[in-house]
């Protein structure tokens, strides 16, 4: 059910049959927002994901509401920025920390909401949690030694095209592949195995030096490392580290 109070010009739009449709998707999160930034609309995985156990727990909160603070306050900014500059967000790769299930990766789109005048009102999105590959898929033989390569090696400087070179395959054919075996590219796919195992070693050693953290995994630049870490996990790799820390005592 969705409350129909407090949310001024989104009262007029009808979603009751989009969110019946996407409640069907146990792997999409689908959310719609006024622009104030709070849930106006969700489907059942939108719930489940913010650990409560009806839609009416989570419509009129906001990010901040919901989540853990750092996380939360970037998860804001992306509304703010959508609402106020009425630019999208698309693709986007992002760490999330499911309740009771540890932590997890989604791609993520938001865009502008826009009435009839065309006015911005809120904004529309979903999460895409990423899991297993559908590995029964054709296409994901003629991919999969790149993929593996890459988990394997993401120390290195992986370069995605002389993979493709050597599996006979064109840039733009592994790109397609890849969305389409994965949801996402071979670059988002280096990106996520870096970050995840710099996580790992940060959960394991919250007192690592942020430096060799990044060298160990791939990164020549510390500072870069630093600035794509909080890009798509939401936080520093020091904040995450303090989190780390409370955790684990």
């Amino acid at each position: 059910m969705i409350s129909q109070a407090c949310f001024g010009e989104l009262e007029a739009i009808n979603i009751s049959a989009i969110l019946t449709m996407f409640d069907a998707l146990n792997d999409i999160a689908f959310f719609v927002k006024d622009r104030e930034g709070r849930y106006f609309g969700i489907n059942r995985t939108m719930v489940r994901r913010c650990g409560v156990r009806d839609k009416e727990e989570v419509i009129g909160k906001t990010a901040l509401d919901l989540f853990p603070q750092t996380l939360a306050e970037t998860y804001f900014a992306q509304d703010r920025k959508v609402i106020d500059s009425g630019t999208s967000i698309d693709r986007h790769l992002e760490l999330h920390i499911y309740p009771e299930r540890g932590r997890g990766w989604c791609i993520t789109r938001k865009m502008p909401l826009q009435d009839t005048q065309g006015r911005i009102i809120g904004l529309i999105g979903t999460s895409r949690d990423l899991g297993l590959p559908d590995d029964l898929n054709p296409a994901f033989r003629e991919i999969a030694h790149i993929a593996e390569y890459i988990r394997e090696n993401y120390q290195r400087n992986v370069c995605v095209k002389e993979l493709a070179d050597q599996a006979g395959l064109s840039l733009s054919q592994v790109e397609r592949l890849f969305q389409k075996v994965f949801h996402h590219s071979p670059r988002q796919m280096l990106v996520q195995c870096r970050l995840s195992a710099a996580r790992a070693i940060i959960d394991r050693q919250p007192d690592a030096r942020i430096a060799d953290i990044a060298y160990e995994c791939g990164y020549t630049d510390h500072s870069a490392f630093s600035r794509q870490f909080k890009s798509v996990v939401g936080m520093s790799p020091t904040e995450y580290s303090r989190m780390a820390s409370r955790a684990g005592t």
